[in-house]
Order: C-alpha cells, then structure tokens, then sequence
C-alpha cells in the first residue's frame, strides 16, 4: 500500500528502537481516530506502527472478518510483539465496545489460540480489580480440564484467571493452589523487582495477603 505523506511521517517519527508506549499514546491523542491511517500504518507490518494503529483505528468498524485479518497478521509476529499486540488489542479495543465484546466473550473455544488467549485474558481482568464473576466455577473447571494441553499462550491467560479466582473467591482457593503444583507453570521462573511470580501457590499467598484475604 503507498503511504500518504502523513502516515510516512508519523512512521518516521516512529522507526527508532526507543520508542515507547508513551510516545505512541501521545501521537494518537493528537490524532484521535483515523481509520484510514490506521489501516496506512498497519500495512507497514511495523511492530510500533501496529500498536499506534490499535489506539486510532473506529472500533465501529471492527467486524469479525476485520478482527480476524488483524489477528492473522498479528501471529506472523515474533513471540513477544505478538503477544503485546494481541493483548494490546484486547485493551484498547475489543473491550470498548459492545459489540466487540460480544464477539471476544464467545471466543472461549475459538480455532484461533490467540483469541481463545483473550478470552481467558479478559476474564482475569474483570476479576483482578476485586469483582468475582457468577461463572468462576464453570470457568475454573474448565481450566482445570484443559490448561496443561492448551497452547502458551492460552495456558499463560487461563493461569492469570486462576490467580486471580484463588485470590478473590476462597471458596475455590484451594483448587486454584493444586492447580499449580499438578501443572507446576511458571514454578521457578524468575520474574522483575517488585513483581509477583506467576506460580500459582506463591501468586495467591503473596496477592491475598496483601489484600488482607
């Protein structure tokens, strides 16, 4: 696709290796929504164009054949700009919209390992602010049933459910903690100052605690 004179611009000012998220989100603020920008700068295949096309694409527009070519370019990404951008997309978007959250909420058996990953995703963050959900216990079982023969990047999403379920709902903390010894993810992997490792014996001590739980 040739690039207006705008969209060569702005990926000039977005090309060095540096550039934050803080940079981008400044950008888009000036921009607001563009669609058609939006669709100029992800046709570059730039990982930093990509997640400034995310914050100033219409989510109006976003009908599951448009989602679906997004996530298809998504996963031809390496490991971790793939993951940033799918989640990215997940925040910024699907979930600004009901009619795109209608969409994302029916994802939980999706061919897509990455849609199945926000499904998961989405349903630790209505969680993770203090709010447990009627369905925890379908949820929970299912993750129990499937986690350790699931994808990743889908396993990744069911365990920060899980954490999140065992922390909020006591009910189900126990079943969250042999969780995490039967599938032993994440036991031992180190993780940055300040942060809570993602085992989930050691993430439900720690987080509840804090809580006072």
């Amino acid at each position: 696709m040739k690039l207006s004179t705008k969209a060569e611009n702005i990926l000039k000012q977005i090309s060095d290796k540096n550039t934050k998220l803080g940079d981008l989100r400044k950008i888009a603020k000036e921009i607001k929504k563009d669609h058609q920008l939006a669709i100029e700068l992800w046709s570059t295949e730039h990982f930093f164009a990509r997640q400034l096309a995310i914050l100033i694409i219409d989510k109006k527009l976003l009908a599951e054949e448009v989602i679906d070519k997004l996530v298809a370019d998504i996963n031809q990404h390496n490991e971790k700009e793939k993951l940033q951008l799918i989640d990215w997309l997940m925040a910024n978007q699907l979930t600004k919209d009901k009619k795109t959250l209608a969409l994302l909420e029916s994802w939980e058996d999706n061919q897509s390992s990455l849609k199945r990953r926000i499904f998961w995703y989405y349903q630790g963050r209505l969680r993770w602010t203090g709010n447990p959900q009627p369905d925890s216990e379908k949820l929970l079982y299912k993750i129990e049933k499937e986690i350790e023969k699931e994808q990743p990047e889908v396993q990744w999403a069911m365990n920060f459910l899980a954490g999140w379920i065992g922390v909020y709902e006591k009910q189900y903390r126990e079943r969250c903690v042999a969780l995490g010894e039967k599938t032993g993810l994440y036991k031992g992997k180190m993780v940055s100052k300040g942060c809570t490792p993602e085992y989930l014996p050691e993430f439900i001590a720690i987080e509840s605690n804090k809580r006072n739980l």
